[in-house]
């Protein structure tokens, strides 16, 4: 059994700046002793020779190679765009007046 009491609960309420109702209180005193039982239990569990572990089956890189692959020219990209200019989509300014 952990030692979690209706007055810790009270004190984590006022550093966490939550008013807590009597029931709340009395209500997270029993959820919160039953969160530090199963946090002991696994610490229990947890040995030196076991090697800590985020995720129990090992990842690999999934990603394929970057290798630079055949691009568009400026001209095939700009062929379909409404308005060019210079080489470059032109679009309506967002910010300010429109022009």
């Amino acid at each position: 059994m952990s030692e979690i009491t209706p007055d810790l609960v009270r004190h984590l309420g006022v550093l966490a700046r939550i008013q807590l109702s009597d029931e709340e209180v009395e209500r997270l005193t029993g959820q919160l002793d039953v969160i530090v039982d199963n946090i002991a239990k696994v610490s229990e569990v947890a040995t030196p020779d076991v090697p800590a572990t985020s995720h129990p089956i090992p990842l690999t890189n999934v990603y394929r190679a970057d290798v630079v692959g055949q691009t568009l020219t400026v001209a095939q990209a700009l062929q379909n765009a409404p308005d060019a200019a210079d080489d470059r989509f032109r679009v309506t300014a967002i910010l300010g007046e429109e022009q």
